[in-house]
């Protein structure tokens, strides 16, 4: 089997079903004849001197190649760890696969349940459907013998796939240029150094399933800049250890330089790692940014990359574990397309770390949906509100249902840029999750996950709110008691909407709030008690939620470091006991809220900021005295200096622009001034900078232009009739 491998320069699989220590055994007597060399075991259990590594620690190996890999189910089946290991297994090379007996995989008390079990449940709720499927795809794939425990070994089938790409080593040189293994990776090599060279803002996104250099593409391009004399370029992503295989090649290209953890320097010249986070909250002076693993980021912050630095390199995984290059390309081209025309997209094909039609790549991505494709816009584009159906999927159906299974699963990798296979996993054996899709001439056009969550005793409750007990999977009712102070929230039964996608071929179309229109109406039949969600908040999400009467409640005061924005969680009340809690936590929120505007929340963007403020739909009259107009008056249409004024005006702000109708009578220089000053307090070379003006008088004729149609619409007749005198109509 391994000369049959080495020969193809394909990988092949070896599977050991039985108990764990024949597994073990039998695994260890077949590695001793293999002549293997980097040979890794995921495993709680191991031979003495075996290379012995904890699934948590599989990224480690993103970039890296191994001979052979021992993966122990009998120690859990980590699905991310199990996609990212086995993706570091160079051509020639073996899986030896540990199993369970087959029959009885499903029903296996696995370490993993610990993961997706929450508050009610047992692990031994937890269902085995993924490994009832994960079983069925073991027995029918090319190049993976099953060997299980009394039976004889099987006979080997010889794997028919047609093998066109690289066979060995030395053809991997074929179409390079000596530092590159293909004319795929010079390509992208070359497109790179291009983005140095070239006109400014024509980024260039390199994307290529696992194993075809585009990592190393990146490092070899770094090297090459940095010998013609480029004096700083940082690469970014969404951990320190993704770019680990970027810096190895640029190292191996520059033997002279200088390296740490985090940086390579070279004569003064340097290539240094930043999070995407740091980058955004004080960008860097660089002549070149590269981006690995793009499609672990959001759009909205690899928008503001975009936006701060004028060369830039975006490199991503189709079928990763980092995040979803598909969504990736959906989602982030059309900002390309806006912001930066002359965009270049490259694709690596050729594979490097292994043979083309490479049987163990094809098993993963069938086992772990890699390979989930969303129905074909042909097919969906004439779903409509009217001609749809929504229903609860029975999860025993699904897991049979290939078709349904991968339409739905791709449609959640196409909507959201951290979809991963545990997700897969969680979806299938979830004893608290529900499953809803939306169906237009069968095919999946619109889904949601939700998560049962809350119904707590009063003395877990009282332990939620104090901080002492923080109960796995109930992120709604934790969030509300722990971080809100609402005791009651944990005893309240929820569901939590966890993913929502719609196919984009239908999207803007009605299909989202009908679905969760339908969701409300199911849900009240459950008497659960309210419906939430929480996601990264952009101004269009906002908008989408507040259309359909959630409310928002909590916005936390940091930002995600992969996602770049602000996490925002939003309530919609099913019963009475629910609308009570939403109330209360509302009114919290928007008291809360000027006040976190002008402390943690200072950097929220303006017009995010005036969302919220505006989500209280308040219409009472504003809290201001008669000496608080005349000090209004006196500023906006007369010359009294803002220091002295500022009480006045901020409660005039704070009340107005939580009034909708303030929205149409503003326009939005005039209001992001009022937020950024007023109640951001932000300095007046910070408000200058941010509302692109040129200094300090600017922006005080811009608070003036502000708060005039302020002071006419929500003053009474004597404070119109004073600013009429003063010469405001």
């Amino acid at each position: 089997m391994v000369a049959a491998a080495k020969a193809s320069y394909q990988r092949r699989a070896l599977v050991f079903s039985g108990d764990q220590n024949w597994c073990l055994q039998a695994a260890q007597a077949s590695l001793e004849g293999a002549l293997l060399e980097r040979v890794p075991w995921i495993s709680a259990s191991a031979p003495e001197n075996a290379w012995k590594l904890e699934a948590a620690k599989a990224h480690q190996f993103l970039g890296q190649e191994v001979d052979a890999l021992v993966f122990n189910a009998h120690s859990g089946f980590d699905l991310d760890a199990f996609g990212i290991i086995t993706g570091a297994i160079r051509g020639g090379g073996l899986l030896f696969l540990l199993t369970p007996p087959l029959a009885a995989w499903p029903a296996f008390p696995d370490p993993e349940h610990a993961r997706i079990v929450t508050f009610p449940y047992r692990m031994t709720d937890v269902t085995g459907r993924f490994i009832e499927r994960l079983v069925r795809l073991i027995r029918k794939a090319e190049g993976m013998v099953l060997v299980e425990q009394a039976k004889a070994f099987p006979k080997v089938q010889q794997v028919t796939s047609a093998n066109t790409g690289i066979n060995d080593k030395s053809m991997a040189d074929k179409g390079g240029d000596g530092e590159c293994r293909t004319a795929d990776q010079r390509r992208a090599v070359e497109a790179i150094v291009k983005v140095m060279t070239g006109q400014r803002r024509r980024p260039v996104v390199l994307t290529s399933d696992r194993g075809r250099g585009k990592s190393a593409a990146l490092g070899i391009g770094a090297a090459r800049l940095l010998r013609r004399g480029i004096k700083r370029i940082i690469v970014t992503g969404p951990r320190l250890d993704t770019v680990t295989s970027l810096f190895q090649h640029a190292q191996r290209l520059l033997p002279q330089a200088s390296v740490s953890r985090t940086v390579l320097t070279l004569h003064g010249a340097r290539l240094e790692f930043a999070a995407p986070d740091a980058l955004i909250r004080a960008p860097q002076p660089a002549d070149l940014l590269l981006v690995d693993e793009a499609a672990a980021l959001s759009a909205p912050l690899l928008e503001q990359l975009l936006q701060h630095y004028p060369r830039i390199a975006f490199a991503t995984t189709m079928h990763g574990y980092e995040g979803t290059g598909r969504g990736f390309a959906l989602r982030f081209h059309k900002v390309l397309d806006e912001r930066t025309r002359g965009w270049r997209a490259l694709r690596l094909e050729t594979p490097i770390r292994w043979g083309s039609g490479d049987p163990l790549e094809h098993f993963v991505f069938q086992a772990l949906l890699l390979n989930a494709k969303a129905a074909p816009a042909a097919a969906v584009a004439l779903a409509r509100p009217e001609n749809t159906l929504v229903e609860q999927l029975d999860r025993e159906v699904l897991v049979k249902d290939e078709a349904t299974l991968s339409q739905l699963f791709g449609l959640l990798v196409l909507a959201h840029y951290q979809t991963r296979p545990y997700d897969l996993r969680h979806l299938l054996d979830g004893p608290n999750l529900l499953v809803y899709a939306m169906r237009y001439r069968g095919h999946v056009v619109a889904t949601a996950l939700l998560a049962l969550e809350g119904g707590f005793d009063e003395e877990t409750a009282r332990g939620v709110w104090e901080g002492r007990i923080r109960p796995h999977g109930h992120l709604l009712p934790e969030s509300l008691a722990a971080h809100m102070g609402l005791v009651q929230a944990p005893r309240l039964r929820c569901a939590r909407i966890m993913r929502i996608a719609v196919h984009p071929a239908v999207q803007s179309q009605g299909l989202g709030s009908q679905l969760v229109g339908a969701l409300i109406k199911e849900l009240k039949t459950k008497e659960l008690d309210y419906l939430g969600s929480s996601f990264g908040v952009t101004e269009e999400l906002l908008r989408f939620w507040e259309r359909l009467d959630f409310l928002p409640v909590r916005l936390s005061v940091k930002r995600g470091a992969t996602s770049g924005a602000h996490s925002v969680l939003v309530l919609y009340p099913l019963l009475n006991s629910g609308q009570a809690l939403v109330k209360v936590a509302h009114h919290r929120f928007q008291a809360h809220l000027p006040h976190q505007l002008s402390d943690p929340l200072r950097e929220l963007e303006p017009r995010l900021a005036a969302c919220f403020l505006r989500c209280g739909g308040r219409t009472s009259s504003l809290p201001l005295d008669r000496q608080d107009w005349c000090d209004v008056l006196a500023f906006a249409f007369g010359w009294r200096v803002y220091e002295v004024c500022i009480a006045p005006i901020w409660k005039l702000v704070c009340g107005a622009l939580a009034v909708p109708e303030s929205e149409r009578l503003l326009g939005e220089e005039e209001r992001n001034a009022l937020i950024v000053k007023v109640l951001q307090k932000r300095s007046w070379g910070e408000a200058a900078a941010v509302l692109e003006l040129s200094g300090r008088a600017q922006v005080i004729e811009a608070l003036r232009r502000a708060l005039r149609p302020l002071v006419l619409h929500f003053g009474n007749e004597t404070v119109r009739r004073e600013a009429e005198r003063l010469g405001g109509c």
